[in-house]
């Protein structure tokens, strides 16, 4: 009965401020920021459970490689020749193959022709009004397929879509079922300091030297999977890539002075170092500081006579998701070993870098890269590689066991600290790749933020374990707080796609980690959050997960229901600002006299159909149907009678359950609580996002007490809440989020002091023992027929 659970709330807010205040202010809670995500995440199945875990029918591909790179340092050309073993693991029967061609992204013809707004500029450089001209011009980069076909050397059918390439197959493959086939091709390299890119060479006019990254380089397999089929997005040079593990061989010809580097173990180290720096790699194995395999002097020397002559590399690794490698005579290389414990997996760590990043990189990097691999090992998995290395390219960019970084020195040998604490960041944030998403495998070009924003949340942490006064810029809170302060016409949700993202620096990297950042430290603790990441790393290490893949673990492993924070931080663009509007303070009355309530009620109308429809009709005119009101007689109580007419009751009247006035205190507990001071404090939720309430009240005698309210408090009032707290002595101050944990976007209406006291913000409550038979028969009315209440019989 409605009116009897009115009397219900009634009583229990005699004792309740806060359930007083809600029956006074229903609130508002049409934002629906508690309601589960429901729908909006995919439906769970046999690939995918409900759980947040891979499904017992999880299926993904794997595509084998054996390549034969070419470089031509004088005509800045790389040659390629490569044979794919492609394993259909999918229970689907395949047509056709698509693979990336990110090289074209560098030409002006074959690239995905995706472009942007642009104005009159007042300055512009001779090269960039040229790539502007028109008609187009070819410049001459992108790949040049030379021959496709199959392992017998027939030609197989193909088509070239701008950035994506579509091989016909010959016929299905099945379930099962493998396919191999070649591809010849060749691409200009570009100049990636002028044209920009993810690689390519950088030259060095001082002493005539290039330093070539060779990265997204061949021809590759794109993923296809359960939830989206082919990931055929075409490449624009933002959204990254996703792609298919499998095992690499790869031989990399290259003029013989040239130190390479790549993804994989180097199987002919033996052969292509001189006997003094292949006894340096020997003895690097089991050493506790980097040791230098080639020195600065032997690459100065390096540098300034170009041999004419050719050494070949190889290279081997395995169950990864690239390959990327890097050559040039410039470098110095050094290395050292980190164990990881947990797997008993020794990591070579190593750095590659120029002359003019000496003195930075030879001090700093190496012990980054192995600080970096040991932090995310704890934090998610082990590492499962026998190499982790950073190559000093002046950019950063990531690729299994391998990433190029910044880090160069003044000419003099100075730097300074800034550069210094960017280039150990962004080697951490390189590095840290190697699992985000290297190794759980997320889609960077449908979602940046799963592997750069889960990243930097790593890279924070592991920032925070290098030096704890490390300036990071990204996972604070506080950091976030200038995006989030912009008008929402200039935000997008994290939940946007990569190509679609204005400010993507915070969007992608900043927000998500900030938010992951909150959660660990104010929503869940460390203790559930931690084994819930790890369960999420350890789920998903060498498989295709999906934002879904993410939420649902976080909360099946900590038992945490999370979906109003995915829904308010990823989904959405409201921002915390959360403001202490009003603080009422309150002292005992102890003369006032408690009075009795009594709880008045009316007798709801009968709870009958106002209309029979013909499924009533008609189980009335079945003779084979008994009703059960029918056959058990005992059941017809007032309200059967009631409805048939055969009880009459005034539904106007009003029937009354007296109450007894509570007692007055005696006269030591009068004194026990006479110095008790109540303070309501009233909250409004100005920015939309809820977010727990954090407090800090400090006394006039300059003790401080804290408390943190669950962000649940918002439940049933979205825009307004109140907490009544008593202490038995007076409040100086109340600061709201006092360590800035929440990014909350402006701070001036989050402190309230004693002196803001005003009459009319005073008043007096009084306290009294609490009457039990009250209680009683508050609860027996709502148990009970309220006819029994009123004394009649049914």
């Amino acid at each position: 009965m409605k009116k009897v659970l009115s009397i219900f709330v009634f009583l229990y807010a005699f004792v309740s401020t806060s359930a007083q205040n809600h029956q006074n202010n229903p609130g508002s809670n049409h934002g629906n920021k508690f309601e589960q995500l429901g729908t909006i995440l995919p439906t769970p199945n046999s690939y995918r459970t409900a759980s947040g875990a891979p499904g017992h029918e999880y299926w993904q591909q794997r595509a084998d490689y054996e390549i034969n790179a070419y470089l031509d340092e004088e005509k800045l050309n790389l040659k390629g020749s490569e044979t794919i073993t492609y394993y259909n693991n999918s229970p689907d029967e395949l047509e056709y193959l698509w693979l990336q061609l990110d090289e074209n992204d560098t030409s002006n013809t074959k690239d995905a022709g995706y472009q942007s707004s642009s104005t009159l500029a007042k300055q512009i450089s001779s090269d960039r009004l040229k790539a502007t001209e028109l008609p187009v011009k070819d410049n001459g980069f992108g790949i040049n397929l030379e021959k496709v076909t199959d392992a017998n050397g027939n030609a197989l059918s193909y088509v070239v879509n701008k950035t994506m390439m579509r091989i016909d197959l010959p016929k299905k493959l099945k379930k099962g079922e493998t396919f191999k086939f070649k591809i010849d091709w060749n691409y200009n390299i570009p100049d990636r300091m002028k044209q920009g890119g993810r690689g390519g060479y950088e030259f060095f006019p001082e002493d005539g030297n290039h330093l070539f990254t060779m990265t997204q380089w061949y021809p590759r397999l794109c993923v296809y999977s359960d939830n989206q089929g082919w990931q055929n997005h075409q490449f624009t040079g933002r959204g990254e890539f996703t792609l298919t593990f499998g095992n690499f061989k790869v031989n990399m010809n290259v003029p013989a002075d040239h130190i390479v580097a790549s993804t994989g173990s180097g199987k002919n180290f033996s052969e292509v170092l001189t006997a003094e720096q292949f006894a340096r790699w020997q003895k690097a194995q089991n050493t506790k500081e980097p040791i230098e395999i080639v020195t600065l002097d032997e690459a100065k020397k390096a540098e300034k006579s170009k041999s004419k002559n050719r050494k070949t590399w190889t290279f081997e690794a395995e169950n990864v998701r690239d390959f990327a490698w890097t050559s040039s005579r410039k470098f110095i290389w050094d290395a050292m070993p980190q164990l990881i414990e947990e797997n008993n997996n020794k990591v070579m760590c190593m750095s590659l870098y120029p002359k003019e990043a000496y003195n930075l990189y030879r001090k700093y990097s190496t012990k980054a890269v192995a600080h970096t691999i040991k932090t995310y090992s704890e934090f998610t998995i082990p590492y499962p590689y026998p190499v982790a290395q950073s190559i000093e390219a002046s950019n950063g960019m990531e690729y299994p066991m391998i990433c190029f970084n910044y880090g160069r020195t003044e000419k003099d040998g100075t730097y300074s600290e800034g550069i210094k604490n960017g280039m150990i960041g962004v080697i951490i944030h390189e590095v840290g790749h190697n699992f985000f998403p290297m190794i759980i495998n997320s889609d960077e070009r449908q979602w940046s933020w799963m592997d750069e924003g889960l990243n930097t949340f790593v890279e924070y942490l592991t920032e925070e374990l290098w030096d704890n006064k490390f300036p990071s810029r990204r996972g604070p809170a506080h950091t976030i707080v200038n995006y989030m302060k912009l008008p929402k016409d200039q935000l997008e949700p994290i939940m946007t796609n990569s190509e679609n993202i204005i400010h993507f620096g915070p969007n992608a990297y900043a927000k998500p980690a900030t938010g992951l950042n909150i959660l660990r430290e104010t929503i869940m603790g460390r203790e559930l959050f931690d084994k819930a990441f790890k369960t999420y790393s350890k789920r998903w290490a060498f498989r295709h997960p999906e934002p879904a893949d993410l939420f649902r673990t976080m909360e099946d492993a900590s038992g945490e229901d999370l979906d109003w924070f995915w829904r308010g931080w990823f989904y959405s663009t409201d921002a915390v600002d959360i403001a202490i509007d009003k603080v009422t303070v309150a002292t005992p009355d102890f003369d006032g006299k408690p009075q009795a309530r009594d709880f008045k009620y009316k007798v709801d109308e009968p709870q009958v159909n106002d209309f029979e429809d013909i499924s009533k009709i008609r189980n009335k005119e079945d003779k084979k149907i008994t009703f059960k009101t029918d056959e058990d007689q005992s059941l017809r109580d007032f309200y059967w009678r009631y409805a048939r007419g055969l009880e009459k009751v005034d539904t106007q009247k009003e029937y009354t359950i007296k109450g007894d006035a509570p007692k007055n205190l005696d006269t030591k507990e009068r004194e026990s609580l006479k110095n008790i001071t109540g303070y309501q404090i009233d909250f409004s939720n100005k920015g939309g996002m809820v977010m727990p309430i954090i407090l800090e009240f400090t006394f006039e005698d300059g003790s401080k007490l804290n408390d943190k309210i669950p962000a649940q408090i918002w439940r049933s009032d979205e825009k307004k809440v109140s907490k009544t707290y008593y202490f038995d002595k007076k409040l100086k101050s109340i600061q709201l989020d006092p360590m800035l944990e929440t990014a909350d976007i402006d701070t001036t209406n989050n402190l309230w002091t004693a002196d803001k006291v005003t009459p009319e913000s005073t008043s007096k409550f009084q306290v009294f023992k609490q009457n039990q038979e009250n209680r009683r028969r508050g609860a027996a009315a709502g148990m009970v027929n309220p006819m029994q209440a009123a004394g009649k019989k049914n």
